[in-house]
């Protein structure tokens, strides 16, 4: 009796710990973006003369990623539009205004992906839904993984991804100033995130 409790309890032991390391594993391919070392950019033509580059300061975001099977990766990002930073403060309080972003009615731009695949163990197409504005559309980009280290301080697994893409802003409902300020902007997103 005595060695059949302990044959059961051997089991029970053996599959509790194999539950707790799946879930280990799983925590371990979560990842929430450091702001501080990552980058969200935009560029749009002026006038057809030259090009102004501007920054949102302000974002948060997750993401959950898996080599293995890259459908299951998730990526959500949240920025604030009150954070947009061109170096210049007149030009910052224009594109927080009606004629282009309208920060007071819409706070917030956010991007949630709908699905991923692999091209290659280093790029990734990325399909979500974009929401600027007020307006939800579907984009797809393509998303390049930098590189997977151990962070200094935590000793935490840190993960950092690039892409480059561009929206028509109009497709949005922001068709202020076009085509002085062009309707085509390029969009630069360099994250970083860490367990």
């Amino acid at each position: 009796m005595r060695s059949c409790n302990f044959l059961v309890w051997s089991v029970l032991s053996a599959g509790l710990s194999l539950l707790a390391s799946a879930s280990t594993a799983r925590a371990a391919d979560t990842f929430t973006v450091d702001p501080v070392h990552s980058s969200m950019l935009f560029r749009v033509k002026h006038l057809n003369a030259g090009h102004i580059y501007g920054r949102f300061n302000q974002y948060s975001g997750s993401f959950a990623f898996d080599d293995k099977n890259p459908a299951d990766c998730k990526l959500e990002m949240e920025v604030k539009i009150d954070s947009i930073d061109s170096a210049n403060g007149d030009r910052d309080k224009h594109l927080k205004g009606p004629d282009f972003f309208n920060a007071k009615e819409f706070p917030t731009m956010t991007f949630k992906a709908t699905r991923m695949k692999a091209s290659d163990e280093k790029n990734y197409e990325v399909t979500g839904d974009l929401t600027i504005h007020g307006v939800t559309k579907p984009v797809t980009v393509k998303l390049e993984r930098i590189g997977t280290v151990r962070d200094l301080k935590s000793g935490k697994p840190r993960t950092g991804w690039e892409t480059t893409f561009t929206i028509n802003r109009s497709d949005f409902g922001m068709k202020g100033l076009v085509p002085a300020i062009s309707d085509e902007v390029r969009i630069i997103v360099a994250i970083e995130g860490i367990q």
